[in-house]
């Protein structure tokens, strides 16, 4: 079975990433949207199989600004966000902005979640890594929600991704990563309807889920638009 129909089993739509950014960018241009006048931001997991999605951005939209974090979470917040808008280019009084947000899982050749081979091992590992790992701490019922200074962003995927599970409910990796998916998007436009000027700025908020395979990475698109002019565009693929 090719990799491509094992991910249909698991989700509607896929794209190869580099094909996905394509398509984003090929949208957004309709819109107005062109590297000459436009920001990307991008956050995707610190992961080192998730950095081809910024070449990806940087190939189409040119340096991107990083805001990236462990699972892709979005914890860079308002102030990494007014950074961004602060670099962006200026074009007649208005600038622009392109925000990729994107979690990861892996998946293998027989379609189990969350196995991936590395460069250099011989073994199998996850991903993705962090989520795994408060995946285990609540199979096991202990989870220490007190902040860890020496683990902040665990410590803070720890308290945010607890509130969105029902208690008792202990979620597969492929949920649990649809959960951090629908976290990053709550977060993320909630600090994005605070900070942008709507009256001088148009932006995309563009979202889904990266899929890390042997034939390379994917992407699920999941919640995608565009505020031009402030008037709000779902984007369709």
């Amino acid at each position: 079975m090719s990799m491509e129909k094992v991910l249909k089993g698991y989700f509607n739509i896929i794209y190869q990433e580099d094909g996905f950014v394509e398509k984003t960018y090929e949208i957004l241009k309709r819109f107005g949207f062109t590297p000459e006048n436009t920001i990307a931001c991008v956050d995707v997991c610190r992961d080192e199989i998730s950095q081809p999605f910024l070449t990806c951005v940087k190939e189409r939209w040119g340096e991107a600004f990083n805001l990236c974090s462990l699972a892709g979470m979005f914890f860079a917040g308002k102030t990494a966000v007014l950074a961004a808008m602060h670099h962006a280019p200026v074009e007649k009084g208005k600038e622009r902005y392109v925000f990729y947000a994107l979690p990861h899982i892996a998946i293998d050749d027989d379609g189990q979640i969350g196995r991936c081979r590395r460069r250099g091992r011989e073994e199998d590992s996850s991903a993705c890594g962090a989520l795994n790992v408060f995946l285990n701490e609540l199979r096991k019922g202990k989870i220490n929600l007190k902040m860890d200074n020496e683990d902040v962003e665990l410590s803070l995927i720890r308290t945010r991704l607890l509130k969105e599970i029902p208690f008792g409910h202990i979620p597969d990796l492929l949920e649990l990563t649809k959960i951090t998916l629908k976290t990053i998007k709550e977060d993320f436009k909630s600090t994005l309807d605070r900070v942008v000027n709507k009256e001088r700025s148009d932006y995309a908020f563009i979202t889904g889920i990266q899929i890390h395979t042997k034939d390379g990475n994917y992407v699920a698109p999941d919640e995608s638009f565009a505020v031009v002019n402030k008037k709000k565009k779902l984007l369709s693929f």
